[in-house]
């Protein structure tokens, strides 16, 4: 894929990074951007429907629908990728003053501190797959890149290159989440189960069986070092030595209150009849069981998002649910975040939701969002948000 860079309408700090990329062929463009593509897009990704009972629901809360302003932040900046270019996934190294960005089309550096961009990465440069899902900052500062049929990239901190795939034990091509143990033991979500990777030995042990479903999105620990993954078909937690299972029975996810189709796409071994889309004939679908973000909170309150059950919190015994009923933007959760002051931050399919414990605020393409489908949100500290969409981030910066 390639893009024509119009280096009239970038700001004259990024003309220098954008000059010395390696290859023009397939770059990234970062751009002043404005908001006048009004088309709300969805990245196609696959539900699955599942039965409905009775699940706990939140109280309601105090909405503030498209009011940036009575929330207290403000957009600081507005980065534009390409309009048909989608922002899947961000990562923070705040020891480098970096934010890594991944897109459809290949890996931003960028710093921080400037908002520069820094360097891009494709194929040319190492990358497996220009599609990244997932990214993960390890404790030793390497850069994993979870892309879309290309396995895994890993850029060193000594800028070397280094490529898993199957025949080196993980478990598929298709790689959505990282997550990492005190000991430096890495968890790696697949599209064909869990795997386990120890650096020390670089080897991968793949958990399949033991899952709800083989389709994981949503990898953390707790502070007890207990593996929580988010599934296709629900949620699992692996202390060790003994596996648990949360589904929508057990209260994960709300109600179906707006009547959706349910998708007939969940279990195990269902890669050949996956419709890669969220909707059926024209309506957005519902499956609570379908994890598509997953957060350990500081409180070790577990938050996953639902596809069109909202978010869902487990506190240890009991999930409570959070829809459009009680203030959430949509009830379709691509991402979810905490930042320092413990917000909580949502990506749906209807803008960006902010909860500080007591009201809701949501953001759209009205507060100057790039769109309103919000897939990566990565609190960077210093009252910031860095927020990934179709088309670009958007930097929020908190006026108090």
């Amino acid at each position: 894929m390639t893009f024509q860079i119009d280096t009239t309408a970038l700001p004259s700090r990024w003309l220098g990074s954008i000059a010395t990329a390696a290859s023009l062929a397939a770059i990234l463009l970062l751009t002043a951007c404005s908001d006048d593509d009004d088309t709300k897009t969805a990245t196609p990704v696959d539900a699955a429907g599942t039965q409905t009972p009775a699940a706990q629901t939140a109280p309601s809360a105090v909405v503030q629908p498209g009011n940036m302003a009575r929330s207290g932040y403000r957009v600081a900046d507005t980065f534009n990728v390409g309009e048909r270019v989608y922002v899947r996934s961000m990562a923070l190294d705040e020891k480098q003053s970096r934010l890594w960005v991944g897109t459809s089309v290949g890996v931003l550096e960028v710093d921080t501190a400037s908002r520069n961009l820094v360097n891009t990465f494709t194929r040319e440069q190492g990358l497996a797959n220009e599609y990244v899902f997932g990214i993960h900052i390890d404790s030793q500062g390497d850069r994993w890149f979870g892309t879309n049929g290309g396995g895994i990239s890993r850029y060193s901190v000594s800028q070397e290159w280094k490529t898993f795939f199957p025949m080196h034990g993980l478990a598929d091509y298709w790689v959505y989440a990282f997550t990492e143990q005190a000991d430096g033991t890495l968890w790696i979500g697949t599209w064909a189960g869990l795997n386990k990777y120890d650096p020390k030995t670089e080897t991968f042990h793949t958990y399949l069986k033991e899952l709800v479903n083989e389709w994981v999105y949503g990898l953390d620990v707790d502070s007890q070092q207990r593996i929580w993954i988010g599934t296709e078909g629900g949620v699992n937690m692996f202390d060790g030595e003994t596996w648990a299972t949360w589904t929508h029975a057990d209260g994960l996810g709300a109600k179906n209150e707006q009547g959706l189709s349910a998708s007939t796409n969940t279990g195990l071994g269902t890669r050949s009849r996956h419709d890669l889309s969220i909707l059926s004939m024209d309506q957005e679908t519902y499956n609570p069981n379908y994890i598509f973000s997953l957060l350990v909170a500081k409180d070790d309150g577990v938050w996953a998002g639902t596809w069109g059950g909202g978010v869902s919190r487990f506190n240890g015994k009991t999930w409570e649910n959070y829809s459009t009923k009680n203030g959430l933007a949509g009830n379709i959760v691509y991402s979810v975040a905490q930042d320092e002051k413990g917000g909580m931050w949502f990506g749906t399919n209807a803008g960006l939701s902010y909860f500080d414990g007591k009201d809701w605020y949501t953001f759209t393409r009205s507060d100057g969002l790039l769109d309103n489908n919000i897939y990566a949100v990565t609190p960077a500290g210093q009252n910031q948000v860095w927020v990934g969409s179709r088309s670009g981030v958007v930097l929020l910066v908190a006026e108090n």
